[in-house]
């Protein structure tokens, strides 16, 4: 069978065979033999011999593409390079046999041109012997394509392609110039006929590692996977092609073709026994409990959490029989992240952590302290930056910053974040690709927008957010992350405007990601709209289930949002048991955030002296709402105390209360929330009419005014929340 002049009765049967464009890549590499050092300066030859193996291993391309990459290295010798393939195209056939016959003459001689172990060395002599090896209609046949791909160069003058593709490769140029690199671009695969095995290996691995690293320089799904069918017409046994075939259809989330091609990768992997040769005997096990281990993923991956633990719990019992414990610890990791999913499968992660336990893996939620979990992960991060295995390096790093988030210390989070965004990448990558597009990176950034948010630097978070975006286009496999953390933001900022409205159309974009979070910001809003008795259905609703789970960050949350349920409802002492019982649960897991935001809670019902245990904790690391609240706050309770105190003395500590109560504004306009500045205006207008500061208390009640006006309100006297 003949297609675009590539003759292959048995596709990968050999390792190459002869093309228009690989003849055309053989006169570039005669012209550069014949060509004395003198007439091409050091440096384009420098750009040549790097440009060599990118064509070399890459896909066929025009022939007008590849005169203008060397033209770009050496606009001398692409000037000879055309007139020898027009010479040759335009002549006879025994002209093209002569062409073959002479480059044997490569590795002649006491100093030949060309070694013959080397790439381009190997490269010929693969050329040589597929060119001996076809009769003489094969032959024929090459030629004539050979005219015809000469002739499809030739049609526009390069001055034409030129100004056509000025557009799309200009930024291109300066990629290829500065670091000489080819990279497959859809133009170019479409041009190609069936690929040696040498060019889909070379594909392959590519666009795999452009999937992995940078997946906005891969092919378009659509365009990838027309070369990977085409790939597998010619070889449906490929299961390299399979499996980026897989990886291709989890980009558009097509559950079907998904599963077909993980299945066939695994098939095909056991058939022509690849595993085996490299594994000896346990290699057709190990595909199995892999193939399963991949299918729990995938299952998970679009919500079938059912089938997703049927397949994992196949993959364990398969991995336990052979005794793989690498496989093991996938697995472990697999059944946390059900276990986050489904309520049913926490029981089986129970039985998991006892023996995680057992070999010293280490777990937040188990209620450790900050410093013993670090200890933990210091002895694995040894094992990586050892190894210099730096996909789990990232790994790690992005692990720190949500631990440190976690346990509410945001400048130790912050730290963990930016050492990640400043570390080069040990991996050897592509050249032109940067490792900074992995999960790892997109969790980073996320909390680095978010820390900004909570600081009130917004326009700093709206950058992050427009690197992220521009990083993660919303088509790729890590946009959620940003998505969710964008969609915060935004709920948050408008909560803290009193734009309750918008608050709430943003509900809708936040479920759709992240359910639990969804219906916490839809109580909220409830709440805030004084739609106490519909907010408190949803809060109990939500507490059940996040106490199924297990998810303990979540359950506290719920159980601060009904105490402030409470206490808006004038029920403190309902209060008063759900905040005790928020507090030993951040007490017990160690998360101090929310800890000090529950002892706040706490401070408002019994004493100034209870403030001080969480207004330290919470002004380090704390975020700029909250420091705002924990001012205002201390305010109330200075007044509180004051009332017993002789008049001068109650003076000076109503004046102290003043200067909190300014400070707490401060911050709350560095968020730009304007309900609780409305509140600390009017409490300062109250205390300056206790001072007899009449002026100061004009002042602030004309501000409270204008809030008040501008700002909707539901009802709950002001007095109340005093």
């Amino acid at each position: 069978m003949m297609t675009n002049g590539v003759v292959h009765a048995n596709v990968f049967g050999i390792k190459d065979w002869v093309t228009p464009y690989k003849i055309a890549v053989l006169v570039l590499l005669n012209e550069m033999g014949r060509t004395g050092e003198g007439a091409v300066s050091l440096m384009e030859r420098r750009r040549l011999n790097q440009l060599l193996l990118p064509l070399l291993q890459g896909p066929d391309i025009t022939l007008s593409k590849l005169y203008k990459l060397i033209e770009e290295s050496c606009p001398q010798l692409a000037n000879s390079v055309q007139i020898r393939i027009k010479l040759m195209a335009e002549g006879e056939l025994k002209d093209m046999e002569q062409f073959f016959d002479d480059l044997s003459d490569s590795f002649s001689g006491t100093e030949p041109e060309v070694h013959k172990t080397s790439v381009v060395g190997l490269f010929l002599r693969h050329m040589i012997l597929a060119y001996s090896k076809l009769s003489f209609s094969q032959v024929f046949k090459l030629y004539t394509a050979l005219q015809q791909y000469f002739q499809n160069g030739e049609k526009k003058p390069v001055e034409d392609a030129d100004m056509e593709l000025a557009s799309r490769e200009e930024s291109e140029r300066k990629m290829e110039k500065e670091e000489l690199d080819v990279s497959i671009r859809e133009e170019e695969v479409s041009c190609s006929g069936p690929l040696s095995q040498k060019q889909a290996e070379f594909f392959l691995s590519q666009q795999a590692s452009l999937l992995k690293n940078d997946e906005t320089k891969a092919l378009t799904p659509a365009s990838l996977q027309k070369e990977l069918n085409n790939l597998l017409k010619f070889n449906p046994d490929f299961a390299e092609a399979h499996y980026l075939s897989y990886l291709n259809n989890l980009r558009v989330q097509d559950v079907f073709s998904s599963t077909h091609s993980l299945l066939h990768y695994f098939d095909r992997l056991i058939l022509t026994g690849a595993e085996s040769k490299s594994n000896g005997e346990e290699g057709y096990g190990r595909s199995l409990r892999y193939a399963a281990l991949n299918l729990a993923a995938l299952h998970c991956r679009f919500g079938h959490y059912q089938q997703a633990e049927l397949a994992l719990q196949e993959a364990i019992r398969i991995a336990q029989e052979s005794n793989d414990h690498v496989c093991l610890q996938h697995c472990l990791s697999w059944l946390y992240v059900l276990g986050q999913k489904r309520s049913d499968s926490y029981v089986l992660l129970e039985h998991s952590v006892k023996k995680a336990v057992h070999f010293g893996l280490p777990r937040a939620f188990a209620g450790k302290t900050a410093n013993k979990l670090m200890d933990a992960l210091k002895d694995s991060d040894l094992l990586h930056w050892k190894h210099s295995l730096s996909e789990l390096i990232d790994i790690s790093i992005a692990q720190k910053t949500a631990i440190w988030r976690l346990y509410g210390r945001s400048t130790m989070a912050l730290q963990q974040a930016q050492l990640l965004l400043s570390m080069n990448s040990l991996e050897s990558v592509n050249a032109g690709v940067q490792q900074n597009n992995t999960e790892s990176f997109a969790v980073a950034l996320g909390h680095l927008a978010e820390l900004h948010a909570e600081q009130g630097c917004f326009a700093a978070a709206s950058e992050v957010l427009k690197h992220l975006k521009e990083r993660f286009p919303p088509n790729s496999q890590h946009a959620q992350l940003w998505m969710l953390c964008d969609q915060k933001i935004q709920f948050d900022r408008a909560m803290n405007d009193g734009k309750y409205h918008l608050a709430d159309s943003v509900v809708t974009g936040i479920t759709a990601l992240n359910s639990i979070e969804g219906v916490y910001r839809k109580a909220i809003v409830l709440q805030a709209q004084n739609q106490m008795s519909e907010a408190h259905k949803l809060l109990q609703k939500l507490l059940t289930h996040c106490q199924k789970i297990r998810n303990t960050e979540m359950v506290i949350s719920v159980l601060l949002s009904v105490a402030e349920l409470y206490w808006r409802s004038s029920s403190p002492t309902i209060a008063l048991p759900v905040l005790l019982q928020a507090l030993a649960l951040s007490k017990e897991y160690r998360l101090q955030h929310l800890a000090s935001e529950t002892v706040l809670n706490l401070a408002f019902a019994q004493a100034l002296s209870l403030l001080h245990m969480a207004i330290e904790p919470i002004l380090a690391d704390g975020a700029v709402l909250d420091k705002g609240r924990a001012m205002f706050l201390v305010a109330k309770c200075q007044v509180a105390s004051a009332a017993s105190y002789e008049p001068l003395k109650k003076a000076a500590v109503l004046e102290a209360a003043i200067e909190n109560l300014n400070e707490a504004k401060n911050y709350f306009a560095k968020v730009d929330c304007k309900e609780q500045i409305r509140d600390v205006v009017y409490f300062q207008a109250r205390l300056y009419h206790t001072l007899g500061k009449t002026q100061e208390r004009n002042r602030c009640a004309m501000l409270f005014r204008q809030l008040h006006q501008d700002l909707p309100f539901h009802g709950v006297p002001l007095i109340n929340l005093l």
